[in-house]
């Protein structure tokens, strides 16, 4: 029995609505809130779509929503796949290479972190400039894909349009956006002190256990890719709190209305942009 492919789920998803956009949204742990302000055409499980791998933790709810925020068309992934959940890397990256096949140019990706820079409070957002990999595994690992590079530059991960972008719906929010290094473990246990003294050391800013893989697979397909994160907890040793999922879980909750807003704000201005970054 053959395996889906990209193209077979991109043909499912472009039936399910006529609205074609170029933006995709993965909503992480915290920003499932911005599916209020979204006025939806379509919706469908991860379940109904071929090759999309169910999420199993709390927080991701594991749809896939095709509508317009903020005026502008937009498709959204409510929820994602992580490596500790037992998925292959291919399959964690699969609905990216999906959304490349479907035609999407622009992808956002939202994650909860936990926050290592000592500036950082929980209920922060930052922006990604950059990231380090150490979950273990690259998602480019295996054969290589007729038509895409296997050896992928990585110098400029997140691009700058994209980021100026969200920094002006910031601003437009009035939400202060850091800045900074995205640190990917494997999860799914929290850090130690030792560990997380140690990815300081590194230039790390924030960690998490997703994003990276996304991010790498969306640069080998040719998509512009964006990262922010809510700092929904302080790192091991950084917090006299235990770490919990629970934690993440609340201060995602405590900030949703900031994130629907930060998030709304950029989708509305990247509508306004749209063809200057895709003449670009």
């Amino acid at each position: 029995m053959s395996l889906p492919t990209p193209k077979t789920a991109a043909a499912k998803i472009k039936n399910l609505s006529r609205l074609r956009p170029t933006l995709a949204l993965v909503l992480g742990s915290g920003f499932n809130h911005v599916l209020s302000a979204l006025d939806g055409d379509a919706r469908v499980t991860y379940a109904k779509l071929p090759g999309f791998p169910k999420p199993s933790v709390a927080g991701h709810v594991g749809e896939l929503v095709i509508g317009k925020l903020g005026g502008t068309p937009v498709l959204v992934l409510s929820g994602r796949a992580h490596f500790y959940e037992g998925h292959p890397m291919e399959r964690v990256a699969f609905a990216v290479r999906a959304l490349a096949a479907y035609g999407i140019r622009d992808l956002l990706l939202t994650n909860a972190a936990g926050g290592i820079n000592r500036k950082f409070l929980a209920g922060d957002f930052m922006l990604l400039t950059d990231h380090l990999n150490l979950m273990g595994v690259n998602p480019l690992r295996g054969p290589a894909i007729s038509g895409l590079a296997r050896f992928v530059d990585l110098t400029q991960v997140y691009d700058a349009a994209l980021s100026a972008l969200l920094h002006r719906a910031g601003r437009a929010s009035g939400v202060k956006l850091r800045q900074g290094v995205y640190l990917a473990v494997s999860g799914p246990s929290y850090e130690t002190p030792a560990e997380i003294r140690a990815f300081g050391r590194l230039g790390a800013d924030a960690v998490g256990m997703s994003t990276v893989p996304e991010a790498i697979v969306a640069r080998q397909c040719g998509l512009r890719v964006a990262g922010l994160s809510c700092i929904t907890n302080l790192a091991a040793g950084l917090s006299k709190l235990p770490l919990s999922h629970e934690e993440v879980l609340e201060t995602g909750e405590r900030v949703k209305i900031q994130a629907a807003a930060l998030l709304k704000n950029f989708a509305a201005l990247y509508g306004g942009e749209a063809c200057r970054l895709n003449e670009a």
